[in-house]
């Protein structure tokens, strides 16, 4: 017999009894039609019968791709370069004499404003943004689009920015993972890769499973094809996609495998904003021809971005509420992202869905307060009723939980600690010289001996320390001084519940008179009395909240050519002379790579090679057999025998060539 629904109330009769069962009927029945008709990862959990009675079965679940124009807001710098004011008349690439189009702000049929990059066009008739003319060259045509949505997204398939009256021979694409805070490249544009961002070209086809995230340069999208014959310029998910899952797209669940094993893979996808940086217009397969400056424009008619709501596996559904996205959380979680547990469900540590094991994943449920914590990898059973998971925007500020502190990727100067005085905050704990202290809270006899510390590398030290440093390390001077008559009893508590460690520590010490309590053994590559900081070498996820594993992520500097491995809060490494780039892997102007960047030797306009000498690579001038030198400035013919001699065949090369031209002279 089936046990009473976790819907209905208790029954008091048969036919109460009978619709209980009924209704559980139904509801097994409709979930397994949803698991047919629902794709992989749509469904986060389902009713199955087990032999003690129905119960929620959770999964891994995402929600569904769709069209995010919908919701993007966009933003066009710098201000005035939008066309119409004042009105102004524009010319086509195909036919350059024909100035018949105009633009202005005034005339809503003439007017061609921002959101027309957005629009559906049901009417069938092509409407776009359009910028002003290139009338002030050689000042450079510059536009900046910003595209936000307030929300961490994923994207599933091709972006796609459809361009009117030619696409343009120079463009970045750049992605924002911390709402706009900061940038960085996603893929770059240009007719010659070379020339414009000295990289070389490729194409997606072109990159391997183990560079499929690197930032290129593509010139499939920027050479001249006429302005009606293509029109699109895409930055490539799909092919991406299709390293993994083949070309249709069929064997997804590698491509799941690798989002879970390939570090960066994920997060490549992963974005909160997207820029289009338009560097220079279409020109129309030419050079920048001055007499006619009024058909050098840009013009946007459609962006596409096809993604989904970043859940972190745990939503299925992601709906717009008070004008932004939020995802309806499932697995007691909460946050616009679903990124930290619910307030009540902080038994352990937060952490996103896997799609591993495929095809279900593990829902990595977050455990109820005092319950049990282990096998969370499994999915979680329940014969409790589904509960409501609409959360509250994040526009709303939090009531309960106070605003964690930032993370920094710099230690601040630590303080010394004066028993006399009220403490202020201890110092950090440097990593590789962490110790932690294990002192029990039985009372201990006033000798000099020390407690234990768990560091086997680091040498005792005496009792008196301790009421002086919360942390002990091997460079503490020795001190002799008798303790006192009853010493203070720190502790080292391990419940996470008592640690406030933000999920990276469950274990922290208390010194009860100095009243401070200090995490050991941070997680994570976070460090800090409160696990609050990035070790050196990563920095802070601006997109992630301070409990989520993933806070600090590895800077990656380049060894050749960063100073250290350590970068600033934003990511960037600190470059050596002629090295650029934010993980310092790419040169100046003027640089060339080589296991670092080095000055170029020669080049075509201002380190030229003398002499007839021609440059290789800006690595090297190659001479004439007469000249040397870096620059092939010196001559070979400086006291050795060999250069008189082709001195005097110089000198004698007219006499020879004399009685001719005085034959040719009497001829005439």
């Amino acid at each position: 017999m089936w046990p009473p629904s976790p819907f209905a109330a208790r029954p008091h009769s048969s036919s109460d009894h009978s619709r209980a069962m009924l209704r559980q009927a139904v509801l097994l029945l409709l979930h397994c039609f949803a698991s047919l008709t629902l794709g992989q990862y749509d469904l986060c959990k389902s009713l199955v019968s087990t032999d003690d009675g129905a119960v929620w079965e959770q999964y891994a679940c995402q929600p569904k791709a769709q069209s995010m124009k919908d919701y993007m807001r966009v933003k066009v710098d710098p201000p005035g370069i939008t066309c119409g004011n004042p009105p102004e008349r524009f010319c086509t690439l195909e036919n350059p004499y024909l100035c018949s189009d105009e633009c202005d702000a005034s005339n809503p049929d003439l007017a061609h404003p921002p959101q027309l990059m957005q629009d559906r066009e049901h009417t069938g008739r092509i409407t776009y943004w359009q910028t002003v003319t290139w009338a002030r060259y050689p000042e450079p045509l510059l536009a900046n689009i910003s595209l936000a949505w307030n929300k961490s997204l994923e994207l599933t398939d091709d972006i796609a920015i459809t361009f009117e009256y030619g696409r343009p021979t120079l463009m970045v694409l750049d992605k924002s993972m911390d709402h706009g805070r900061t940038w960085q490249p996603y893929q770059f544009y240009a007719d010659d890769c070379l020339e414009s961002f000295n990289m070389a070209p490729k194409r997606v086809p072109d990159l391997s499973p183990a560079n499929i995230t690197l930032v290129i340069c593509t010139e499939q999208f920027s050479r001249w094809v006429g302005s009606k014959n293509d029109k699109n310029v895409k930055f490539e998910v799909r092919e991406r996609f299709a390293v993994f899952a083949g070309p249709r797209l069929l064997n997804m669940d590698s491509l799941y495998t690798r989002m879970e094993s390939m570090k960066g893979l994920r997060e490549f996808f992963t974005f909160t904003n997207l820029r289009l940086r338009l560097l220079r217009p279409a020109l129309g397969g030419t050079y920048m021809q001055r007499d006619n400056l009024l058909k050098y424009f840009y013009a946007i008619s459609n962006i596409e971005v096809p993604a989904r709501c970043k859940c972190n596996l745990h939503s299925s559904l992601c709906l717009l509420q008070e004008g932004n996205l939020q995802c309806q959380c499932e697995h007691n979680t909460t946050g616009q992202d679903c990124q930290r547990c619910k307030k009540g469900f902080k038994a352990k540590s937060w952490k996103a869905g896997s799609y591993l094991p495929t095809p279900n994943g593990s829902p990595n449920t977050c455990a109820i307060a005092g319950a049990p914590t282990g096998g969370g990898s499994k999915p979680i059973l329940s014969t409790e009723a589904p509960t409501d998971t609409t959360t509250t925007p994040t526009t709303e500020p939090p009531v309960t939980e106070p605003e964690p502190p930032l993370i920094y990727s710099m230690p601040p100067p630590t303080t010394t600690i004066n028993p006399t005085d009220s403490p202020p905050p201890p110092p950090l704990i440097e990593e590789k010289r962490t110790t932690s202290i294990n002192i029990t809270t039985e009372a201990t006899p006033p000798t000099t001996t020390p407690q234990s510390i768990t560091e086997e590398s680091t040498p005792p030290p005496p009792i008196m320390e301790e009421l002086t440093s919360p942390f002990l390390t091997e460079s503490t001077p020795p001190v002799t001084t008798p303790p006192p008559t009853e010493l203070p009893k720190p502790v080292v508590v391990e419940s996470e519940e008592d640690c406030e460690c933000y999920g990276h520590s469950n274990r922290c010490s208390y010194i009860d008179y100095l009243n401070i309590v200090t995490c050991v053994s941070c997680k994570h590559n976070t460090r800090g009395q409160n696990c609050q900081h990035c070790r050196l070498g990563y920095f802070r996820n601006n997109s992630a909240e301070l409990d989520d594993e993933g806070v600090c992520i590895e800077c990656n500097c380049n060894q050749m050519g960063s100073v250290h491995d350590r970068c600033n809060g934003t990511g960037f490494c600190q470059c050596k002379d002629g090295t650029t780039g934010p993980k310092c892997d790419d040169c100046f102007p003027g640089y060339y790579w080589k296991q670092g960047c080095y000055s170029n030797v020669c080049d075509e306009e201002l380190l030229l090679c003398q002499n007839g000498g021609t440059c290789s690579q800006n690595q090297k001038c190659i001479c004439p057999p007469e000249f040397k030198g870096v620059l092939c400035q010196q001559s070979r013919c400086e006291g050795g025998k060999a250069c008189n001699t082709a001195s005097t065949l110089h000198l004698l090369a007219p006499l020879v060539l004399l009685p001719h031209l005085l034959a040719t002279l009497t001829a005439h």
